[in-house]
Order: C-alpha cells, then structure tokens, then sequence
C-alpha cells in the first residue's frame, strides 16, 4: 500500500493481533455447492439459516461476512454499531439515540444526516428510499438471525452497486425460530428495552413475529426518545420445491437531536446540546409500513428467486426547518441460480433483476419552536432504479474459480417544484453505468480460502446532493464511479480464525464536500480520490483447559487502516479525505467457560485524530475506552449479561461531521457517552 509509512508501530501491533468477534462460531469453509437449507435442521427454502447463508457467501471471491446473532444478542446491541463493530472496513459510531455515522472502505463521508453509498436491506428487501439514503432507526438487533456484509461491488447480487455495498438484515422463520422468546435490558441514562417473539412451524406453514418498546432518556440534553418496531413473516412450501414468504414490518420512531457541537464543547461540557436544537426542539421522527413478498422455486439445477414490495415512510423532521416528507417507494426482484457441470467442471451461473422505484412529497416549512410554520417548500421527486446482473463461478480445476460479472444499472432523478421561496429548480437526470467484475477463488483447504478480484462499481446521487449555497442543481450531480481492487484470505478452524484483505479503489467524481452551509455540507463531485487500505480479523483459542477440560481464554478484535485522499485536487491537492480515522481497533479476551459463562475486558481504540475537514486544518480527537462484559448462555432457556462501557469515564469524540473548511468554532462533533452500565435476561421456550 503507498504511504504505508503512516501506519507505524502501534498499527502494525495491532494488526498481529487483529481478529473478527464473530468467528469462533463460524462453519468451515467447504467447496461445495448451494446448500439445501430445508435439510438442514427444517430450515427454509426461501430464507437460508445462519451456516448456509455463511457457505454461500463465502462464494465471493471479495470482502463479505456473516455476523451471526451470538454475536451481538447478549450485549446491549441497540445501534448498528453494536452489531457490525466488529466487522473490519466497517465504520459506525454513535450520534445520538439509534443513529450513527456509517461508513464502508470510506463510503458517504460527505453525508452528514442519513446514509448514502451503502444499501441497507432486510429478508434481502431494500430499507433505503429509491434515491439512495437510508435510516438506522429502523434498525432492532433484536430481531434478526444474522447479518450479512458485502463490501462493494461484492453486494452485486442485491443490485447495490456502490462502494460501500450491502447490509442485510435477516430475520429467524417459524422453522428455526424459540415457539416463545422474551428479554428485557436496561441501564445507564433511562435506557430500557422489552421484546418478545413467537415462531413456529406447522406443516408447511409457519410463522415468525417479533416486536419491541424501547425508550432512553439519553446522554446528552435532548438526547431521548422512544421507539416501537414489529416485524413479522409467514411462510408456506406448496411443494418441497417451492415455498413463498410474506413480510411485514412496522416502525414508529420519536427521536430528539442535541445537535453537533464544537471541539471544545464536546471535550469539556459532553452532555450540553446545542441551543438552537433546544430552542426549536430539532427531532427526527419515522413512521414506516413495508410489505413484501419472496417466492422460491427450485427446478432440477436451478434456483429461482422473485419478488415484490412495498413501503410507506413518513420523515418528521423539525431541524433548521420543519421537514415533512413522505415516501412511497416499490419494486420488484428476480434471480435464477443455476450450477451444473460443463464441460467436465463445476459451474454457477447466478443472473437477477431489481427495480427500485418511488415518489417523494417533500414539503418543508418555517421552525417556530419545533412546530410548523409557513411553508417554505413543496417539491414532488421521483426517483427511479432499474439494474440487471449476471455472474459466473467456473471451476476449472477442482478447487479454484474464475468468477465474471457484469451489472447495469439505469437511474432517473426527476424533481418537480410545486411551491418554493428558496430558488428550487425543476429537473430530470438519468445515470446509464455499466460495473464489470473479475475475480478467482481458491479453496485451498476445506478450511481457508484466498481470493483476489478487481470490479467497478457505479453510484448515481440523491436528491440530497447538489443545490444550497453551492448553487449545483441535483441533475448536473454527475455519479460516482469507482474501480476497486483487492485481495484477501479467509479462514475458519477450531482454535484460530482469520479474515484479511487489502484494497484500493480509485474512485472518478466522488460525492463530496466543497461548500458548507448551516454547520452541513452541500455536496458537489470531486475529480480523483483514492480510498485503500487493511481489514483484519484474527481469533486466536490463546490458552486451554485453565481451570478444567472445555474451557479457554479466546481473543477476538477487529483492525481497519483506511487511506483516503484527494488525487491531485485543484483545491485540496492530495489532502486526507475527512470523516473517517486511518486506524481503529476494537479487540475483547474472554474466559469462556462450558457452562455457558464468560468475562473479560474490552477495548475501542482510535489510536489517531482524524481531519474534519477537506482542508485539513481540524482534528477530532484520539481515544482509547475499554469496558467489561460477564454472560451467562448455557443454549437453554435463560440466559443473561452485565456490560460496563467506557468504565475510565473518558470524555471523547464520538463522530463528527465534515465540511470544506473548518475553524475553532466549527460546530462539527458529538461527543461520546460517558461511563455506563447495562444488563440484560433473555427467556426462551
């Protein structure tokens, strides 16, 4: 990698010990074909279990992983932090209440509020608008059996052909699901969380419903909320070939901002909010309705996957104005999966389909105290996504694949202004990018893997880019395009794991920012930027049998050293892209014992202040926390845990947003919480 030079003694440390949390648990990798999940233990066609969805992932010759639920449902896991924080290249730091800023291999930088560059989805459905943004309140690690992460163009499958890829959310069925589970955690700063669940199956058909209340008063003023989410789906196999799947999930959000402060605030005064938030009591509130249907089809080799959905969003939203928008977006999918033999040697072909369409009412208005006043704006954007993709894995010798691809995707963003005071402008784009890949995949063993590929990804904006003081419509935004490289093994054995890439994308007219406004960015493109670097996992079984036969003392910790520049900028020359550390480490050793108990420390390291600016003339601030976690989860019906975070009490910066150029009184920074301690029962039939 070039200017290896910046990772110095403490990283290269960190990378001897590097390790991903999640991988004592997981299967060995085999070099076989899709599994049929419905022998597995009564698993479901349509949705795979956690072992099958791992050995088809593991099919990409490219950065993936599979966070299962031990790894995150004895934890106070309330943010997406908690469950993909161990996963290297993944970036998610708390704001406030469930947000967090989110990135992938540095994807979104620039986005401020939201998410953009990575596709969010749940049962394989898209989370995100048509436009690309996405929420995280949404999110409730309550529910789901396992994550999947695709980094990239990796997540070709799901149609999320951007740089920071995909992150689906899978939720158990009545097939591999407790008849009746129930949990209750609570701690520090009013947090309190109920959840219970029913699966079941019934011959052919069966059931899984999950939902839960949760409230937290926050640690910084104007920090709480509330929050209530259900998800539910019902399965039938009309045959043992063909089984169809409907979902359903409901949100309803209340959430208040505190509001980004400056350095000096968030380091000396970490719970004080921002007065204008207080005084126009800022929020951002979500109701959501999403429906959806997946039908699986076997037909002698193949596989055939296809669908529809649909989802309802209400955003209200009292910040600098009162915004009021409402989401309507729909589609369909389609994908065959077909492996046979050819020519004498293992081949899968994979081709698919995806449409994500919508229209948004987007209606803004005065902020008079948190409450509406006279309408400021009122535009209709419709936003449209059609992609189509093929791949082919062919085994030209036993245990060795060449791996092909091809994705198109055609993007429209149409806007039309119905009312404005602010100068909004009426328009209509379209993005035509054609995203190859190619890649090889190595089965050396039954046990690792090593791989390599190169792919191109292409990312068409939001509504959100362009336009304000920049004075850069929406539709003269041009797309993001990146070409990416990488290789990277992987492993799983009984006493040791590990998972290592190294990639650089060179990225064309990334979304970034060049003019700021309100504290926020407005984002225009950039020339060339380059974003690379290292994602370690490592597990190490580090010593054996300490008080008796089955017990161990297991390491686990996760390392990511990111490099991202500006190539030449005829403003910013090669400067640090900023939002983003060049290392973090998150590491814990416990002592786990067969009666299902475990202790030990843990530690979140930012060994470096990170730019906020294009410029690079601030820094966040560098931090080391650690913390203590005990469970109890013997596999049957109780299980429970006790976790202290940040036990040293210290004060740091725990996400901070970009601009162009900062100063002293930049109000760019969250501060982080403060020391906690949470605890937890989980009951289950």
């Amino acid at each position: 990698m070039s200017r290896s030079r910046q990772l110095g003694c403490a990283s290269l440390c960190a990378l001897a010990i590097s390790s991903s949390a999640f991988a004592q648990s997981s299967p060995a990798i085999v070099p076989l074909p899709t599994i049929d999940v419905t022998s597995q233990g009564g698993g479901s066609l349509v949705s795979p279990n956690t072992e099958a969805a791992r050995r088809n992932i593991e099919q990409t010759p490219g950065g993936v992983d599979v966070v299962p639920d031990t790894a995150f449902k004895n934890t106070q896991a309330q943010t997406i932090k908690d469950v993909v924080d161990y996963v290297p290249g993944v970036w998610a730091q708390p704001k406030w209440g469930d947000d967090a800023r989110f990135s992938v291999r540095g994807s979104g930088l620039s986005r401020n509020f939201h998410l953009r560059s990575t596709q969010l989805l749940m049962d394989g459905i898209p989370m995100n608008t048509a436009d690309g943004y996405g929420d995280f309140q949404e999110i409730d690690p309550t529910a789901y059996r396992y994550v999947e992460v695709f980094k990239g163009a990796n997540a070709l499958r799901y149609g999320a052909n951007s740089l920071g890829g995909a992150i689906n959310f899978v939720t158990p069925t009545g097939r591999d699901a407790s008849a009746f589970e129930s949990r209750i955690d609570g701690g520090s700063f009013g947090y309190l969380r109920e959840q219970a669940s029913s699966g079941k199956s019934y011959g052919p058909f069966d059931y899984f419903i999950t939902g839960s209340n949760s409230t937290n008063d926050g640690y910084r003023e104007h920090s709480g909320g509330h929050a209530q989410r259900a998800s539910a789906n019902f399965g039938y196999q009309i045959t043992s070939d063909v089984e169809t799947r409907l979902y359903l999930n409901f949100n309803r959000v209340r959430q208040s901002i505190p509001g980004e402060v400056t350095k000096d605030s968030a380091l000396t005064s970490p719970r004080t909010a921002w007065t204008a938030n207080v005084a126009n009591d800022w929020q951002r509130n979500i109701d959501t309705g999403r429906i959806a249907s997946k039908t699986t089809v076997r037909l002698g080799s193949a596989t055939v996957d296809f669908g529809l959905f649909g989802t309802d969003r209400h955003l209200m939203h009292p910040i600098f104005e009162w915004l009021d928008y409402r989401y309507k977006d729909y589609g369909a999918f389609g994908r065959v999966v077909d492996e046979r033999i050819v020519a004498g040697h293992r081949n899968r072909f994979v081709a698919g389909v995806n449409v994500l369409n919508g229209t948004t009412d987007a209606d803004q208005y005065a902020n008079v105290g948190g409450n509406k006043g006279a309408m400021t704006k009122s535009l209709k954007q419709k936003p449209e996504n059609y992609s189509a993709y093929l791949e082919n894995s062919f085994y030209f010798v036993p245990n060795v694949s060449l791996v092909t691809g091809l994705q198109y995707l055609y993007a429209v963003r149409e806007q039309s202004v119905n009312f404005t005071t602010q100068g909004d402008l009426a328009g209509r784009a379209t993005y035509s990018l054609f995203s190859p890949k190619a890649g090889v995949l190595w089965d050396i063993g039954p046990a690792w893997q090593v791989f390599g590929n190169v792919s191109r990804s292409g990312e068409a904006p939001s509504f959100g880019e362009g336009g304000g003081a920049s004075a850069t419509p929406f539709y003269n935004i041009k797309a993001q395009t990146a070409t990416t490289y990488e290789i990277g093994t992987r492993g799983r054995r009984p006493d040791v794991t590990w998972d290592l890439t190294l990639y650089r994308a060179n990225i064309k007219n990334e979304l970034q920012c060049f003019v700021s406004a309100f504290g926020n960015c407005n984002v225009t493109n950039a020339d060339k930027t380059v974003h690379q670097g290292i994602e370690a996992g490592f597990g190490l079984a580090m010593v054996k049998g300490i008080a008796r036969s089955g017990d161990s003392l297991w390491l686990n910790a996760a390392y990511t050293y990111n490099d991202f520049r500006y190539g030449n900028d005829a403003i910013f020359g090669n400067n640090r892209l900023p939002g983003a550390p060049a290392q973090y480490v998150r590491a814990e050793l416990l002592y786990k014992h067969p009666s299902g108990v475990s202790l030990g420390p843990n530690i979140e390291w930012v060994p470096n202040a990170y730019y906020v600016d294009s410029a690079n003339t601030v820094e966040s601030a560098s931090y080391l926390l650690w913390g203590m976690r005990a469970v109890y989860d013997d596999g049957k019906a109780f299980s429970a845990y006790i976790e202290g975070r940040n036990l040293g009490d210290q004060t740091y910066i725990a996400s901070a947003s970009v601009i162009d150029r900062a100063t002293a009184a930049s109000r760019l920074f969250n501060p982080g919480a403060g020391r906690s301690v949470f605890a937890g029962l989980r009951y289950k039939l």
